[in-house]
């Protein structure tokens, strides 16, 4: 006996905690193909190349936070975890940021820059500084045109006015705008003209990989992790991910967010998350520090088993199961269709209008039949009959007498055929072909 026989859905379950060990957090390119969407709001597709294909699923909580829908033809890139559907048995992609296809060169350039400053220990959670509780000035360096500086503007004045701003200008995007960007933290963190800032806020309104790719240059990398005060990067949208966002003490997903959480919403409030964020910063660190690598080592088996997978893979059965309901409806349907059709033909065959017609076409038919039958039996009756009569004639009395002979007959008109019939004295009328003759018997 084997020493252990794997059941169908624990051998399934492995090989899934394999996969999403192994291929967490990747990218691939490709073609879209079989796209579909069904009511649920998740988006299933295949992703192919010339050699092989995967299917890929963009559930519809991920749909929301990406600018592309997949399109049947679209060449895209696609970033998630592989997985495995447990209930078909089959690997896929579950998505979860999509961008064109054409911007691989830079996100190869991206992810280059991002393993070398990790490497170089730019990222690590140690070099991190706390962001001040109570800044009494705030630094941004950004487009002073932008809609990013109107929106941070707005919301300071509205939380914290007492708040001073100082403002770096700079250009986001183009020839020399990373440069720009660099010496401008650096100028606002050394306070040339005035003192420095209590927190630098590096932000930029959203746009397309290109448009944010000042702020994934190592120049500007380098000057925010030389930079002695803390810096708040806000680059882009919620799914733009920078090297400034990482190399920065703290990320926030938007110019607008940065500027919420950069700041309290009052004095007293902010006294008392102080004092509460210090009371459990304190007693929480240790805690968090020690749990982490526990916490990292049960992460992959919680996350296998986590509702909101379930939930995923119960979303995804249910829509084959709709899929495979639609699909045997329809061929009912069909099937019903064609039987239908195919009685109401034999119905038709065999109808009485038909079979009325039908014996109205027979009964033509054999009329035409009887009459022709009718009339040739007429036409030969009359040839017989003018031939019998023709007989007839020629052997007639009239016929007889005009080959020279005669009929003798008694005043009564009877035929005398012998001697014995007459007497003399008796008158007697013999008739030939051109009249008659009266005669006397002696």
């Amino acid at each position: 006996m084997p020493e252990e026989i794997y059941s169908v859905s624990d051998l399934t379950a492995d090989i899934r905690g394999s996969l999403e060990q192994q291929f967490q957090g990747i990218w691939i390119e490709g073609e879209v193909s079989n796209h579909r969407l069904p009511g649920s709001g998740h988006h299933y597709f295949t992703l192919k190349d010339s050699f092989a294909q995967i299917s890929c699923v963009l559930f519809k909580g991920a749909a929301r936070k990406n600018r592309i829908v997949p399109q049947d033809g679209m060449k895209i890139q696609l970033y998630g975890d592989v997985s495995v559907y447990e209930a078909r048995g089959q690997y896929q992609m579950i998505a979860q940021v999509i961008q064109p296809a054409g911007s691989g060169d830079l996100q190869a350039k991206f992810e280059e820059l991002k393993r070398k400053l990790e490497a170089e220990g730019l990222f690590s959670s140690e070099k991190k500084k706390p962001l001040p509780a109570f800044p009494n000035s705030i630094g941004i360096v950004t487009s002073p045109t932008g809609a990013a500086i109107r929106d941070i503007l707005h919301v300071l004045r509205r939380r914290a006015p007492w708040i001073r701003i100082l403002i770096q200008p700079v250009r986001v995007q183009g020839e020399g705008a990373a440069e720009e960007i660099a010496q401008g933290i650096r100028e606002i963190s050394e306070g040339r003209d005035l003192p420095p800032p209590d927190l630098v806020l590096v932000t930029r309104g959203g746009g397309s990989i290109e448009d944010l790719w000042s702020f994934n240059e190592e120049v500007v990398a380098r000057a925010i992790a030389a930079c002695p005060i803390p810096v708040l990067s806000g680059v882009g949208h919620e799914i733009d991910f920078t090297i400034a966002d990482f190399v920065a003490d703290r990320r926030e997903p938007t110019p607008s967010a940065a500027a919420e959480n950069a700041t309290p919403d009052a004095t007293t409030l902010l006294h008392r998350l102080s004092s509460l964020q210090e009371l459990f910063d304190s007693r929480s660190e240790a805690a968090i520090e020690s749990r982490r690598r526990e916490v990292r080592a049960l992460e992959r088996e919680v996350r296998a088993h986590e509702p909101r997978r379930r939930l995923q893979s119960r979303a995804q059965e249910l829509d084959y199961l709709r899929e495979r309901m639609e699909g045997i409806l329809i061929n009912e349907i069909s099937e019903r269709r064609h039987r239908c059709q195919h009685l109401g033909s034999a119905l038709h065959s065999v109808s009485p209008e038909r079979s009325l017609e039908g014996g109205r076409r027979t009964i033509a038919f054999l009329g035409e039949r009887l009459q022709d039958s009718a009339n040739h039996r007429l036409q030969r009756e009359r040839q017989r009959s003018s031939a019998l009569g023709e007989l007839l004639r020629s052997l007639s009395p009239e016929m007889t007498i005009r080959r020279g002979y005669s009929l003798t007959t008694d005043e009564k008109g009877n035929l005398i055929t012998s001697t014995a019939q007459v007497e003399s004295g008796n008158a007697i009328r013999t008739k030939l072909a051109d009249g008659e003759i009266q005669s006397r018997v002696e």
